[in-house]
């Protein structure tokens, strides 16, 4: 028994001795920790806690059993995970142990992670276990392993458009694929909330829609008319359905269907006269709707053609233009305007010659005789013939512009300018020589400007065997010369005619034609009648015209100009036409080109220029790459208006009445007729008065613009000045107008006189006029019935566009005669008139000067006043002695004491107080007059008011008084027994 039970003590020995030999092998750490070599997570960016797959478990093989038996084992530190470790710089995250026995544990984020700073992480992780003893010594680690972590993104930013507006431009009637694209962001890091899922059209009832890629096109045609301009607001998604933080305007601007054409010039344009030259296009360019331009060709047209020969010229008379261009001598108008001294032309009708030239109409029916003298050419001279003719085409006769005629007999035309089937022909035969040779006879020119119904201007300088032709300033040859004899000598009159040609109606042959059917009337032996308009027709003897004054002749007072900017002047170029009416410009370089169409101008250099319109027009030819889609530009067309020009008041002013004696009518110098005149131009102009003022003193309650009419002054030319008699014609036996021809001369006026006046005529300043004008002298060798002349001046500028006042002067004749010795004092005149024969004293505005002193034969006008003055002082006489007794008969009432003392006798006071009432009224001026003169010249003379104070001295006056009322009444007696009415 003791046996058994030692043999089971000793099993339960060895078994406790194998566990303690068991336990303490198991302090002995032998074995690195183990874990997984790479490791993948996940973490959201408002998370801290990864997940990884697989987890995070660290193994190690030193790790104690456990058992679940009924004893109990002690178990040691060797073999528990004690911790993680994590390699990398910066990384933003931790590992812990959540179980030491087991090695589990996470990886959890520091910090709140970023996903769009950094959406993934990369970083090694090492597990190591707890060592040997309470100490740790003898630590194990296990392999590093990698760990990649995915941060995941969260829905945190809103869509942003790259751009914070957009703008587009269509053309209307189009429908586009895609008029533009917006474009919006998302900073979140993630593909579903980075990315923009859906745009959308805020604005309702637009016709345009916008794809998921932010492409906008219209869903119907757009009209501009409808409207120019659309404003869309468009807002974009991203996938997470957030909408974009602020939405974006859109505008897109729809342009009219683009045709290429000049725009942007206005095409009314005012020009207001002396302001010198005007852009017409200043910001005018020319649209060619993006196509390819190899070259422009722009000509710009200034229609003129209606106003005066063609465009606006200075009006003068055709011989004063012939002056101021250099033809200073020789030349004969032939179509004068209507005067005293040239009337051959009144009969014809005219434009009225005043805003435009005086431009002459025949019908077919009408022509004019021009006065023999007036033409002195010899066909041997070279001479000159120049006219403004418009003619249109006619029927298949000659019309006759010029012609110089047999007047009797046998119908011999010696030159003559007439028109036949559009041709120019002139006809000069040559007198009668000692050769009968054939010469050159006719000169046909064939001209497209005879019939086109438009002002050309023609010169003829002849001067035999050759005639040259200037039409417009340009040569012209003639196509056909025809030869013939030489005329026949006669010595028949020739008869210059103008718009027909003067020949008998015999119906014969003559030398150049054959007449058979006559005319009637008062014109009966016109034939070949002109039918156009003729202005300016001129002969000038002994000189042919140069081209300089031919140029000056035709050249316009307005018309285009340019200045050629430097940076464009060799890229374009630019040609004119004669008259600058028109010019053209050539190029290809677009943008030069429309620089050289902003600087062309209008200008016109008259002060007074003719106001009206003149259309404009442009017309363009442009050359592309592909001819056959090259673009058309449609002519552009407008006007420019010239303004009304402030028109002058030309007054004539100075003595416009006065009297001289006889002999200095009838002397060598004659009499003065404007010794004191002045001529002064005046315009009259608005302007804004000065409101300064009136805001001091509350006008500004009243907004309306005040205006003043302001006189200024100006200085121009004047052409004509005509003195005429007003009354009865000039009797050329005994009187004359008469005016100092060298200084004429020197001014370059000419002077014609008849017996109505004269005329002085040229273009010169008003100051010369007004010179020359002093000058004028009226004399009359027979002046014993004449008692005065009356004279009308008249000075006008621009054949008669602006006209004078009609300055008139009277002037009497002052009669004198011999002293005469008289045989009694009864006989001798009154001292109370006296000093008529001492001084010039103005006798109602009769200046009586250089009078002598002697007796006075009365003109009518003295008559009347003597007569008057007399029946004045004889009134006055009788008044006083009325007042006298009136007041004698006072005192011896009252003496007598009746009661009657206050009684009135006015009997008296009628006769006496209305003759000089009525003297008064109808003297009271010409007083005024008399009292001026007199105080001036230092008389002294009575008159009614010292005589009416005389006569109340009278009354206060003792006998004294009355005796020398007596005396002075004895003086004032008028002997008019001498006086012959």
């Amino acid at each position: 028994m003791r046996f058994r039970g030692n043999k089971r003590f000793a099993s339960v020995v060895g078994l406790v001795l194998g566990l303690l030999c068991a336990v303490e092998a198991a302090k002995v750490n032998k074995h690195k920790p183990w874990i997984e070599t790479t490791y993948h997570g996940i973490v959201t960016e408002n998370d801290d806690k990864v997940l990884l797959d697989p987890p995070l478990i660290a193994l190690d093989k030193d790790a104690p059993l456990r058992y679940a038996e009924s004893f109990e084992v002690t178990l040691t530190e060797e073999g528990e995970i004690c911790g993680f470790r994590i390699h990398g710089q910066n990384v933003p995250f931790e590992a812990v142990v959540l179980d030491k026995s087991t090695g589990e544990g996470v990886i959890r984020a520091k910090d709140k992670l970023d996903c769009e700073l950094q959406k993934e992480h990369t970083f090694t992780i090492q597990a190591y276990d707890c060592g040997e003893g309470p100490d740790g010594a003898n630590m194990k680690k296990s392999h590093k392993a990698t760990v990649h972590i995915q941060v995941n993104d969260i829905n945190e930013y809103s869509p942003v458009f790259k751009e914070k507006s957009y703008k587009a431009t269509v053309i209307e009637g189009k429908k586009y694929d895609s008029i533009l694209k917006v474009e919006a962001v998302d900073a979140d890091c993630s593909f579903q909330f980075s990315q923009i899922c859906n745009y959308e059209i805020v604005t309702p009832d637009v016709p345009f829609t916008i794809d998921k890629d932010g492409f906008i096109k219209n869903t119907e045609k757009l009209s501009y008319g409808k409207e120019h301009m659309y404003k869309l607001t468009v807002t974009a998604y991203d996938c997470g359905k957030n909408r974009a933080s602020e939405d974006v305007l859109v505008k897109i601007s729809v342009k009219p269907t683009c045709k290429p054409s000049w725009q942007g010039f206005n095409k009314r344009i005012e020009y207001e006269p002396g302001t010198g030259s005007l852009a017409l296009f200043p910001s005018m360019h020319l649209e060619t709707c993006d196509e390819p331009i190899t070259s422009i060709r722009a000509t710009i047209e200034l229609e003129t053609s209606h106003i005066g020969k063609g465009c606006d010229r200075d009006t003068y008379s055709e011989k004063s233009l012939h002056k101021l261009c250099g033809a200073s001598s020789g030349t004969v108008e032939l179509l004068p305007a209507p005067s005293s001294s040239a009337n051959w032309t009144v009969g014809l009708p005219t434009d009225n010659g005043h805003d435009s030239d005086q431009v002459f109409e025949f019908n077919g029916t009408q022509a004019i005789k021009v006065p023999d003298g007036m033409v002195s050419t010899t066909l041997k001279e070279p001479f000159t013939i120049s006219v403004w003719m418009r003619h249109g085409p006619g029927a298949h006769e000659k019309e006759t512009i010029l012609c110089n005629s047999d007047k009797t007999d046998m119908n011999r035309h010696h030159y003559s300018l007439y028109v036949h089937n559009c041709r120019l022909i002139f006809l000069l035969r040559q007198d009668p020589s000692e050769a009968e040779n054939y010469k050159p006879a006719e000169f046909h020119w064939k001209l497209d400007q005879v019939c086109d119904k438009e002002w050309h201007h023609y010169v003829l300088n002849v001067e035999f065997p050759t005639v040259s032709l200037f039409v417009d300033g340009t040569t012209f040859e003639p196509f056909l010369v025809t030869e013939d004899y030489p005329l026949h000598a006669s010595k028949i009159e020739t008869q210059l005619t103008i718009g027909a040609c003067w020949q008998e109606n015999s119906g014969h042959d003559n030398d150049t034609e054959t007449v058979s059917e006559p005319t009637s009337g008062a014109n009966a032996r016109m034939a070949q009648y002109f039918r156009g308009n003729l202005a300016g027709l001129i002969i000038r003897s002994g000189k042919l015209e140069n081209k300089k004054v031919i140029d000056c002749l035709y050249t316009c007072k307005e018309g285009l100009d340019v200045q050629l900017p430097e940076e464009v002047a060799s890229a374009v170029k630019v040609e004119f036409n004669p008259n600058q009416s028109s010019l053209t410009v050539e190029g290809d370089d677009i943008d030069a080109f429309d620089k050289v169409m902003q600087h062309i101008s209008y200008l016109n250099s008259r002060q007074f220029p003719t106001p009206g319109i003149r259309h404009l027009r442009i017309s363009t030819t442009v050359k592309c790459f592909n001819e056959e889609s090259c673009v058309t530009v449609p002519d552009a067309e407008g006007y420019v208006m010239v303004l009304q020009p402030e028109e002058p008041k030309i007054s004539l002013s100075g003595i416009d009445h006065f009297a001289r004696s006889a002999a200095e009518f009838e002397s060598q110098e004659g009499v003065t007729l404007f010794p004191e005149l002045r001529i002064v131009s005046t315009i009259t102009r608005e302007v804004e008065a000065d409101t300064e003022s009136e805001a001091a003193e509350g006008a500004d309650d009243d907004p309306t613009v005040q205006e003043t009419v302001v006189s200024e002054e100006i200085m121009h030319n004047l052409d004509t000045c005509e003195v005429t008699v007003v009354g009865d014609e000039l009797d050329g036996e005994h009187e004359s107008l008469e005016v100092d021809m060298t200084q004429l001369q020197q001014r370059a006026l000419e002077m014609s006189s008849s017996n109505l006046g004269l005329v002085i005529t040229g273009v010169n300043t008003m100051a010369n006029y007004e010179q020359v004008l002093h000058l004028i002298r009226y004399k009359n060798w027979h002046t014993e019935a004449l008692f005065d002349r009356k004279f009308k001046l008249v000075c006008s500028e621009l054949n008669g566009r602006y006209i004078s006042n009609d300055f008139k002067v009277e002037v009497n004749v002052i009669h004198t005669a011999n002293p005469m010795e008289h045989s009694n004092n009864a006989m001798v005149q009154p001292n109370f008139i006296n000093p008529v024969h001492h001084a010039s004293v103005d006798l109602s505005g009769h200046n009586l000067v250089n009078a002598h002193q002697a007796s006075v034969v009365p003109s009518a006008a003295t008559i009347v006043i003597v007569v008057c003055v007399s029946f004045l002082v004889f009134m006055i006489i009788l008044g006083v002695f009325r007042i006298r007794a009136a007041h004698q008969r006072t005192m011896r009432d009252q003496e007598n004491g009746k009661e009657n003392e206050m009684d009135w006798d006015d009997s008296a006071l009628t006769i006496t107080v209305n003759p000089m009432e009525t003297y008064e009224d109808q003297h009271s001026s010409e007083e005024e007059e008399e009292e001026e003169e007199e105080s001036e010249d230092g008389e002294e003379e009575d008159d009614i008011t010292s005589a009416e104070s005389e006569s109340s001295e009278d009354e206060e006056g003792g006998e004294p008084e009355d005796q020398q009322g007596a005396s002075r009444q004895q003086q004032l007696e008028w002997d008019d027994s001498t006086l012959t009415y």
